[in-house]
């Protein structure tokens, strides 16, 4: 039993069990603001089952790509890969068969344009961004395209097209990632320095000029989430719980600009948890029909 426990723990983190979840939560619901009332709970459980298989073979492509780099990290160094719990061949076969199998059950439960983007966020995230973060700062703009396309595969599951409503949901998604890889690499500045990754705007020491352009790039927010109210497609109570939520996450940014320390970075990095999901389902519940 206690054999089969640590196997379970092994493959939940190769998974990224945690994050997995959250980017399945994202992509139902984008599902859920595009169908409004015309919701198909079957669709909803092959968007997520599909959606978790395909997040955790890019978790896994990841894992298997950085082993060397995790090793060197006092976060990673305990992962099953580079811990050497689980062997490269097994890493390989069970990715692959994640990959395989999670867009093969988008492709029989959702539409061919989720299944088309669930292979383009799988492949560039594992072979676009997982290289470019030992190599230049704009990893983090290459690993934003994949990272918000989660919303957009959940919206096309209903659709089987995109429109200007899936593209501000897009667009709040992906400048969200800003903030929220920054101040994760500011909080993680050390570990990431020992591994030689560089996820930081500048290539310099995390400081003022560092926090201001976390505080542009938080501001950016601003007319993106509040864009869906202004075309029609969320109600005024939506549109108040957005405009809260950014103000309050600009707010955040502003204090690290201010204060320029980890600890503020790392109110940072757990409001940007909090700010998205809130905003969507927000956006969902008072999505204007």
């Amino acid at each position: 039993m206690m054999a089969f426990r640590s196997r379970l723990a092994d493959y939940s983190q190769f998974l990224k069990l945690r994050l997995s979840l959250l980017v399945v939560f994202s992509a139902v619901l984008g599902y859920l603001i595009a169908a409004g009332e015309l919701i198909s709970w079957g669709v909803i459980a092959w968007l997520a089952l599909g959606g978790f298989l395909v997040t955790g073979a890019s978790n896994g492509l990841n894992q298997i790509i950085e082993r060397d780099t995790d090793a060197l990290m006092h976060r990673t160094l305990g992962r099953p890969v580079p811990s050497g719990r689980m062997g490269l061949k097994e890493a390989w076969f069970l990715a692959l068969v994640l990959g395989v199998s999670g867009l093969g059950i988008l492709y029989y439960g959702t539409t061919l344009l989720s299944v088309q983007m669930g292979a383009v966020a799988l492949l560039s995230y594992a072979f676009a961004y997982t290289p470019l973060k030992k190599v230049t700062p704009i990893a983090v703009f290459v690993g934003a395209f994949p990272g918000a396309m989660p919303v957009l595969i959940g919206y096309a599951a209903f659709e089987g097209h995109l429109n200007l409503e899936a593209g501000l949901l897009f667009l709040i998604q992906f400048f969200w990632q800003f903030p929220h890889f920054w101040s994760i690499a500011w909080v993680l500045h050390e570990d990431y320095q020992r591994a030689g990754f560089h996820l930081l705007p500048t290539r310099a020491e995390p400081q003022t000029a560092t926090a201001r352009i976390i505080l542009w790039y938080t501001l950016t927010l601003l007319p993106f989430a509040m864009a869906p109210w202004w075309y029609g497609f969320q109600g005024n109570l939506g549109a108040v719980v957005c405009l809260i939520m950014t103000m309050w996450f600009v707010y955040a940014a502003w204090r690290l600009y201010q204060g320029a320390d980890k600890p503020l970075a790392r109110k940072l990095m757990f409001a940007s948890f909090v700010y998205l999901p809130v905003v969507q389902l927000a956006y969902w519940l008072d999505a204007a029909r």
